[in-house]
């Protein structure tokens, strides 16, 4: 090989690794995790970012989850965080990453009636193959809102998603994920019961 091979080879064996995880690594090569310019805290995300919420509204406990409705690994926390939400609120922020629909997906979400059972809807039919829901009509300020919340998840310095930030419920401890996780390991990083199967 030549030189010039190998100053090319590493840059390729990136983009190929990007390509075949899936939107866990949704690209922000710009913005590498956690070097952003703003500082990460529960306290920034409630004062900037736009979401619905899902869950015990008079739980101390939030648990903010900036997520993209093209997303299959946002779709899987979806269900995983549902048998958590009689011990936290979880705010789920959309952002627009992936696609041209995942910005019009994410305000028809925030404009919903009832966001908790459009994302249900949406989710279906994600799962089912079949796209999501259908952008609705007037949602231009919401489309801003979702272009301000892809804007800090990028000053906070997160590249991926779904992203959770939260407190531990025991240790008041910061706690971040970038990815998806099952139930459990989502009780344990936010020092939640496990639930037990009914």
């Amino acid at each position: 090989m030549t030189f010039q091979a190998f100053k090319i080879l590493p840059a390729l064996l990136m983009a190929a690794t990007l390509l075949m995880t899936g939107c866990k690594d949704a690209p922000a090569p710009e913005a590498p995790a956690k070097t952003g310019a703003t500082p990460v805290s529960t306290a920034v995300v409630a004062a900037e970012a736009k979401g619905f919420s899902v869950g015990s509204t008079m739980s101390a406990r939030t648990v903010y989850v900036f997520f993209d409705p093209q997303c299959p690994h946002c779709n899987a926390l979806w269900l995983a965080a549902k048998p958590l939400k009689s011990q936290a609120k979880f705010v789920w922020i959309p952002v627009g990453l992936l696609n041209a629909s995942s910005t019009a997906q994410g305000a028809t979400l925030l404009a919903a009636k009832d966001p908790a059972a459009a994302m249900d809807e949406h989710e279906a039919s994600m799962q089912a193959k079949s796209g999501g829901i259908s952008a609705g009509s007037d949602i231009a300020a919401q489309k801003d809102m979702v272009a301000s919340n892809t804007a800090l998840l990028t000053r906070l310095g997160f590249g991926s998603i779904p992203t959770i930030i939260g407190t531990h419920a025991q240790s008041g401890a910061l706690v971040t994920q970038e990815g998806s996780m099952p139930t459990a390991a989502l009780a344990a990083l936010l020092g939640l019961q496990v639930p037990t199967a009914p």
